[in-house]
């Protein structure tokens, strides 16, 4: 095996090779039979695991197969059914990238061709990784479609969140979360340490700043009913697909009705895309239809969305993305944009790319 080798992991060789010969465009492959592994000593540039069922006994099987393999290579794992269980036991192999189908050869390049780590200029330190990686473990176990979501397991997780805020301090968090690969939740983290962060900065009290944070965790849960192809699509969505995109506040608001939130929470899932010109939807709200709490996490929203990695973007810099915030007059609210200050103000001007 030669450097830059995709060493390939699978329970059927016959197919992965078809696949794996797609994905490498002619660079060199190893396949390496799961349950008769002769493994190359080489370094290899990815391990990539193709395991139809990955159920805890398969993935004992890897575990043993991988201490065996090169070290250093990222581990990206082909989850062919998307569900939390697949995905932590993924977690648990140390996959640094999870896919899930569809496994279209156009979309599976551009997803490993995307730097699995966010280059920074100094180590994350290990508490920050370690709560961040508690925190989505926790979205993947809870955040499930047709599992009921209650106030009770919201209110945990929001807890957790500001007790990491208050640990390792909003650049850390930020820093940490961004380096996961699941689009969905590291915008759900992002968007919730910010909050908390913004609560903390405000000085409101242990009451209101949970409700901020428990908000901001709440917000996009419409989108665990959006199909894992539109919101990992590495490019930008297409008209079709932003219609359902754009469905998923409504979800949100239908799936958590009748569980007994709050109705404040309930409106925060369904308008944190209204702004106050009424350009937003679903309902095209203008001005004081807007609650303020909405207002606030609407702010924190477009600031994460603009930070964070996507599949089709790098993350913009800190004082680049306040900017934005601050050109959106009379989209936002300028009061709340202006209060916001201190939390990117807090890691600007520690991140090199931020100067």
């Amino acid at each position: 095996m030669q450097m830059g080798c995709m060493l390939v992991i699978t329970d059927d060789t016959g197919r992965s090779a078809g696949l794996a010969q797609d994905l490498a465009a002619g660079a060199p492959i190893a396949l390496v039979d799961l349950y008769d592994p002769s493994i190359p000593s080489e370094p290899a540039s990815t391990l990539l695991v193709d395991v139809l069922d990955l159920r805890p006994d398969t993935a004992a099987r890897l575990r043993h197969v991988l201490t065996r393999t090169p070290r250093g290579a990222p581990l990206v794992v082909l989850l062919h059914k998307d569900d939390p269980r697949g995905r932590m036991l993924a977690l648990a192999l140390g996959a640094t990238r999870t896919l899930c189908p569809p496994f279209d050869i156009p979309r599976l390049r551009a997803s490993l061709a995307r730097p699995a780590v966010v280059p920074d200029a100094e180590p994350v330190p290990w508490c920050a990784l370690q709560v961040a990686s508690q925190a989505r473990n926790f979205l993947t176990t809870v955040f499930v479609p047709d599992r009921p979501l209650t106030p009770a397991v919201v209110d945990t997780g929001s807890a957790f969140i500001e007790q990491a805020i208050q640990d390792t301090g909003i650049r850390d968090w930020i820093r940490a979360v961004r380096r996961f690969d699941d689009i969905t939740h590291q915008h759900c983290l992002l968007v919730a340490g910010l909050a908390a962060a913004f609560g903390q900065a405000l000085g409101l009290g242990e009451q209101e700043c949970h409700r901020l944070t428990r908000a901001a965790l709440l917000h996009d849960v419409g989108k665990i009913h959006v199909p894992t192809a539109i919101l990992n699509k590495p490019g930008k969505l297409d008209a079709n697909e932003m219609a359902v995109m754009k469905r998923h506040p409504e979800m949100g608001h239908a799936m958590l009705a009748g569980q007994s939130f709050q109705p404040e929470m309930l409106q925060v899932v369904r308008s944190h895309h209204e702004m106050l010109d009424g350009s937003g939807y679903p309902d095209k709200l203008k001005a004081a239809e807007i609650p303020d709490l909405v207002r606030v996490l609407t702010v924190c929203d477009i600031y994460a969305a603009l930070i964070e990695r996507r599949p089709y973007k790098a993350p913009m810099a800190s004082g680049k993305a306040f900017a934005i915030l601050e050109s959106m007059t009379g989209r936002l609210d300028a009061t709340v944009v202006d209060a916001f200050r201190p939390v990117a103000a807090a890691f600007i001007p520690r991140f090199p790319q931020d100067a």
